[in-house]
């Protein structure tokens, strides 16, 4: 019986060659206008480079269009949200918002709800800081996300996860700490009449 032989497997691309997306083209464009803003580039340039970015096919081919800017505004490097629940507490969402890599949210006497369902966040992980102090803490995640919470302390109010361990490639895992407080931290999913809404009015 003859051997056949073997076909040879295909070759992963190399990363600059692999295909750009909307969202890696849409990253970059907003790079190149930050740059614009700053003066970092004019306005002439800004439009070549934004043509070549909208036609671009490949992470190489984008590389090129920012290999010459600083990444100064990416959401990595965005400095803390921090969140005071004060008097009258504090919310952040549930409307688009820029997520940056590190949210602090205090509940203060009238307490913090962070929302994050509508948000579009190319982070593969939030370091979220939560202290229930004298009013509590919300955190509400999108069903594709999930959480850590090792490293929550349920102080005396008591700490509650209602999220499920089910992600979705390619979005963010939030990484809880912090301390519940008096009030308490609750991380869960939206609520029957939060997916309504989110339903009725998906836009906004």
């Amino acid at each position: 019986m003859t051997a056949h032989p073997s076909e040879p497997s295909p070759r992963p691309a190399p990363s600059g060659e692999l295909r750009a997306s909307h969202d890696d083209r849409e990253a970059v464009v907003e790079q190149l206008r930050d740059a614009a803003a700053e003066g970092r580039i004019d306005l002439d340039e800004l439009d070549t480079r934004l043509e070549q970015a909208l036609k671009s096919k490949t992470h190489a081919e984008l590389a090129v269009l920012t290999a010459d800017l600083p990444r100064l505004h990416s959401s990595e490097s965005r400095p803390p949200l921090v969140l005071k629940g004060g008097m009258h507490g504090a919310s952040r969402g549930p409307g688009r918002w820029e997520v940056p890599g590190h949210v602090v949210a205090r509940g203060g006497m009238g307490g913090v709800k962070v929302d994050f369902t509508r948000v579009q966040c190319r982070l593969t992980e939030v370091a979220v800081e939560a202290y229930g102090e004298m009013a509590g803490v919300t955190i509400v995640i999108p069903d594709a996300w999930a959480a850590d919470t090792s490293g929550m302390d349920p102080g005396v109010g008591g700490f509650t996860d209602k999220t499920t361990p089910d992600r979705l490639p390619g979005t963010p895992l939030i990484r809880l700490t912090g301390s519940a407080g008096m009030a308490g931290v609750v991380i869960r999913h939206p609520s029957r009449w939060e997916r309504r809404k989110l339903r009725s009015n998906p836009a906004h």
